[in-house]
């Protein structure tokens, strides 16, 4: 049975610190101003500027040669697959990855692609674990087509590939005949962390896309960058599962206002993270992972609270957490200031306390 989206609980008060996701970030006035002033035409005939300017810069970027607009993250995932790969052919990713845990098995169902899920702390696999998987061609196997790494990596607490690591398995990928995929939903976060330029971290790999709705703040939008030939068949791929956006100008300008003014400043969301992983770790009872970027994941196995119970005592009181793989996850981003950190600390504490 599908379940829709969970409810607050009865009689919780409205949202004060939002560390359920970067997802939860809402456009600022400015951003919204530079939406309603945007130039827009017909995306689908190829008329709206404010796209082309997006996607332009953003195939520059990210050091492709084009780069086609999506509604989201997912979608760019979908359609990069479908385009790499033929029915009964294999992807390889980490068995944490998005594309397999959180996707809704669109890979099999549209695709009719399998993928073979490589194990790995924090969500990534080691270039040994990639040659361990490669197999050789036969007729009793499906052809390996694909290898998927996930930049940042979500479970694995917002974990950043290293550069040279996703340079070695891009060479390995390629060395064997496999095209390269990057989900880049938090590829900025793991940049400015890194200190690497997008088209750096990028470059072994044949796609890659950013979303804008995390830490970038943008109501909606991603962008799928690749060779021209990739992106034609990706933007027939789009025109499949749903076509055009019409006068998307409004949506990919609030994408180029956030690369403007919301890149640089997530380096601030990692400090907030870092102290917000300081002060759980201060709590008795409570085991935190250190974050290399914005999601702090924690546990409460000696406080004799639920993990469940700790996320609606603190709603209760306007803080909102998340549950992500039987952990508590909490996600820092541009609505989140450090004053915030401290009351969100200050519930958990008396959440905790009542034992």
């Amino acid at each position: 049975m599908v379940h829709a989206p969970e409810r607050p609980p009865a009689g919780a008060p409205p949202v004060r610190i939002n560390l359920y996701s970067d997802t939860q970030t809402r456009p600022s006035p400015a951003m919204l101003d530079a939406m309603m002033r945007a130039e827009v035409g017909d995306e689908q005939h190829g008329d709206d500027p404010t796209v082309h300017a997006l996607c332009d810069r953003m195939a520059a970027l990210m050091g492709k040669e084009a780069a086609v607009f999506m509604p989201s993250g997912t979608m760019c995932n979908v359609a990069s697959t479908l385009v790499h790969c033929r029915p009964g052919e294999e992807i390889i990713a980490h068995e944490t990855a998005h594309i397999l845990t959180s996707e809704g098995g669109a890979h099999a169902a549209l695709g009719s692609v399998q993928i073979l899920p490589l194990k790995g702390p924090r969500g990534m696999y080691t270039p040994d674990a990639l040659r361990g998987a490669l197999r050789g061609k036969s007729r009793h196997t499906p052809t390996q087509r694909l290898v998927e790494v996930e930049q940042t990596a979500n479970t694995g607490g917002g974990a950043v590939w290293a550069k040279a690591t996703l340079d070695e398995i891009a060479g390995i990928a390629h060395g064997a005949g496999l095209s390269t995929h990057m989900d880049g939903a938090r590829l900025m976060n793991a940049c400015v962390a890194a200190g690497v330029a997008p088209a750096d971290m990028a470059a072994g790999f044949d796609s890659v896309w950013l979303d804008f709705t995390k830490g970038l703040g943008a109501p909606l939008g991603a962008v799928l960058c690749g060779s021209s030939e990739f992106i034609d068949e990706a933007w027939r791929w789009k025109q499949r599962l749903g076509g055009a956006m019409r006068q998307a100008g409004v949506c990919a300008a609030g994408c180029l206002y956030a690369l403007d003014h919301n890149v640089d400043r997530l380096a601030e969301d990692h400090a907030n993270a870092k102290a917000l992983a300081r002060g759980l770790a201060q709590m008795e009872g409570v085991e935190v992972q250190d974050p290399d970027t914005n999601l702090v994941f924690f546990t409460i196995p000696g406080t004799g609270v639920a993990a469940t119970e700790l996320v609606r005592r603190v709603r209760m009181e306007g803080v909102a957490l998340s549950l992500l793989g039987g952990r508590l996850r909490a996600c820092t981003h541009l609505d989140v200031t450090a004053p915030m950190i401290d009351q969100a600390l200050s519930a958990i504490r008396t959440a905790l306390s009542r034992g």
